[in-house]
């Protein structure tokens, strides 16, 4: 079981809890993760990556074990402790303001 700290605009959005759990098919990256939150989550389609492209949007980051793994490639193995469910992805969105 993989956890996801999802950001309070997302959690409104999909109707979930502070962390949400899934399980996710093969290998742990941010593109199964994502791939299972936006299967059991439909609302959360284009949210967090564009539609069309796949491609995480702008202003959303991924952390995890006190990393930012916001440029990794979307294929990139995620740190053990997430794919063990002991430590959670975070999905944080960024605030910009002027």
């Amino acid at each position: 079981m993989i956890r996801i700290i999802l950001p309070p605009q997302l959690r409104t959005l999909a109707h979930a809890g502070n962390e949400v759990t899934l399980d996710v098919a093969g290998p742990a990256t941010q593109r199964a993760v994502l791939d299972a939150l936006e299967m059991h989550y439909p609302v959360l389609r284009g949210t967090i990556r564009d539609q069309a492209t796949r491609q995480r949007r702008p202003r959303v980051r991924f952390f995890a074990c006190a990393e930012d793994l916001s440029l990794e490639p979307p294929d990139a193995p995620l740190p053990e402790a997430v794919a063990a469910g002991t430590e959670p992805l975070l999905i944080v969105a960024a605030i910009s303001g002027g």
